[in-house]
């Protein structure tokens, strides 16, 4: 059964690259949000079962949208992504129970090899 994933990030054009990558590889995208609010809301509606989460977002950060979906979700599992220099938030993601990072921009190989991490 193909893994289903929820990506979220501010930027339509990062959905789509991740979407892209993640397509052709065989998973399933089940969802897509642009913030942290949207992320909470999709990720009880969908349950997929790995999200894709942008830590730099409009109305509520990938940090805080972690600590929710992860406290309704003690089994969630995220991704985190992020730009080159957030080092600092990228520890405090993995403290707060993010699986694993990926940085912008993103390489296919990369993505695949956290995601794989994560879901095996």
């Amino acid at each position: 059964m193909s893994k289903r994933i929820l990506i979220v990030d501010d930027a339509a054009f990062m959905r789509m690259m991740i979407k892209d990558i993640l397509v052709k590889n065989g998973f399933e995208v089940v969802g897509e949000a642009q913030d942290g609010v949207e992320a909470v809301e999709k990720y009880a509606e969908l349950k997929p079962d790995l999200v894709t989460l942008d830590i730099t977002m409009p109305e509520k950060d990938g940090l805080t949208a972690l600590k929710e979906i992860l406290s309704s979700d003690s089994d969630a599992k995220v991704i985190m992504c992020s730009a080159m220099g957030q080092q600092s938030m990228v520890i405090d993601a993995i403290q707060a129970g993010a699986k694993d990072f990926i940085v912008k921009p993103f390489q296919a190989d990369r993505v695949l090899e956290a995601i794989n991490k994560v879901l095996n």
